[in-house]
């Protein structure tokens, strides 16, 4: 364990624009700052809240990777979703990826993101410590 602090940029525009990292490591937590399907100026699955959702996490989990951890060490999730319909999409979404660890998890419908495209938003924080 390491008490440096280290981050992690994605390339997304707004990191820039907003000033702030993917992914920031500090002891023994890694958290991840809130994930959408963009990847770069392209979003991916627009209009399908199940692949918004597996495009996100999986951009969440490559950010942990940049400290060597994977989805075994994700120990809590949070979804944000525009819309209450969602919920089972964006659910097996989440089911597929973490069902064998089962992190703590949050799910909230918003009113909306920055993107009126943008369906699903994600948080992710991973424990890497002994």
């Amino acid at each position: 364990m390491t008490d440096a602090v280290g981050r992690v940029q994605s390339g997304s525009p707004w990191e820039e624009s907003f000033g702030f990292a993917r992914a920031v490591a500090v002891g023994d937590r890694v958290l991840v700052s809130g994930t959408t399907s963009f990847k770069g100026t392209v979003l991916y699955g627009e209009g399908d809240p199940y692949e918004q959702a597996k495009v996100a996490f999986t951009s969440a989990v490559e950010a942990i990777a940049e400290f060597g951890l994977g989805i075994g060490s994700v120990i809590r999730t949070r979804m944000y979703l525009t819309h209450v319909r969602d919920v089972d999409a964006v659910g097996r979404a989440h089911k597929e990826l973490f069902d064998s660890v089962r992190p703590v998890s949050t799910l909230l419908v918003v009113e909306g993101f920055v993107d009126p495209r943008i369906l699903v938003e994600v948080e992710l924080e991973a424990f890497r410590g002994a």
